[in-house]
């Protein structure tokens, strides 16, 4: 069994495009694509069985994983279904690189949680477009979550405000848990950390151009 090993690629992992995870059993397909995709500025870790592959992304998390499929032991398919099966790696993108083309094989991969499939002999720009292409769907994807969190938090907090609020009956001011009275912009941005942009209501619009009309009229 060849030993896993991470590449020593000279770009520093801070501006790296992403970590690559290769798992493949052939050491030739192994190493164009390390050299290939170092080349394009990834950070690359690499993997000549599925046991190695667990390994290697118990210690390290790829951002996205080159998975060949016809391996002796664990084959490709199977570590798909145990990478997805775990919630701290189901969300890595996972590509197959193989040499089987027919459909029931394409299939059982998207089956198994694959996201795309690369058939064997490969083009490396062909692989280099599908990785990028991964790699910008997880990341607007993760964007969206992170989003998504920050939205819940807010209608959570939104949502405490739901209690009685001292508000003043005139000036509309809210009394905070200090005691003392704010705008409700003020004590709503306090709480959530929204941002308030201000315009007329159709109400309080036609309402400010009546005033308007009367202010005129009484100047003629």
């Amino acid at each position: 069994m060849t030993k896993t090993t991470q590449s020593h690629t000279a770009m520093p992992e801070s501006q790296s495009k992403g970590v690559i995870l290769i798992v493949d059993d052939q050491p030739v397909s192994l190493r164009l694509l390390l050299a290939f995709m170092e080349r394009q500025g990834f950070t690359v870790l690499v993997a000549a069985s599925g046991e190695e592959a667990l390994a290697v992304i118990g210690e390290t998390r790829p951002d996205l994983i080159l998975l060949d499929v016809l391996m002796p032991a664990l084959n490709g398919f199977d570590i798909c279904r145990l990478l997805k099966e775990q919630e701290e790696t189901a969300d890595i993108p996972v590509i197959f690189v193989t040499a089987l083309t027919n459909l029931e094989d394409k299939v059982k991969g998207f089956a198994a949680g694959g996201v795309d499939y690369v058939t064997k002999p490969f083009q490396h720009q062909e692989v280099l477009a599908r990785v990028v292409t991964h790699l910008n769907l997880a990341r607007l994807r993760k964007e969206l979550e992170s989003k998504n969190r920050q939205l819940q938090t807010a209608l959570d907090e939104i949502r405490q405000l739901a209690g009685i609020v001292p508000i003043c009956a005139k000036c509309k001011k809210i009394r905070n848990d200090e005691g003392y009275w704010q705008q409700v912009e003020k004590f709503i941005n306090t709480h959530t950390g929204a941002e308030f942009t201000h315009s007329y209501c159709p109400d309080c619009y036609d309402g400010e151009m009546r005033e308007l009309r009367r202010l005129r009229r009484e100047s003629e």
